[in-house]
């Protein structure tokens, strides 16, 4: 089993109204290091076989035709995660 990471974030010529909203609240909490933000979206896609090119390509098109509006967004990265599978507890989550 494999798990496949993708990355997909609104074109950069766009405007990012959410981006923006975290930028304005990180300065308004001191962390004035960050000047912007641009947010997007991360999908965790679990494989039921073992990972290779070909589950690669198969979740760069289901990017491209479904996770992403090719019209505002690009993908921006696909790729193997480096984590092992499965559903580990959260950290201080109770059992």
């Amino acid at each position: 089993m494999a798990r496949v990471i993708v990355d997909v974030m609104p074109k950069p010529e766009l405007l990012d109204p959410q981006g923006k909203a975290v930028a304005s609240a990180l300065e308004r909490l001191g962390f004035t290091q960050f000047q912007a933000v641009r947010q997007g979206k991360r999908f965790e896609l679990e494989t039921a076989g073992p990972a290779g090119p070909e589950v690669l390509a198969a979740a760069r098109e289901a990017a491209t035709t479904l996770l992403s509006n090719p019209v505002i967004e690009d993908v921006v990265a696909v790729r193997f995660s480096p984590e092992p599978t499965g559903n580990p507890a959260p950290a201080g989550a109770r059992p």
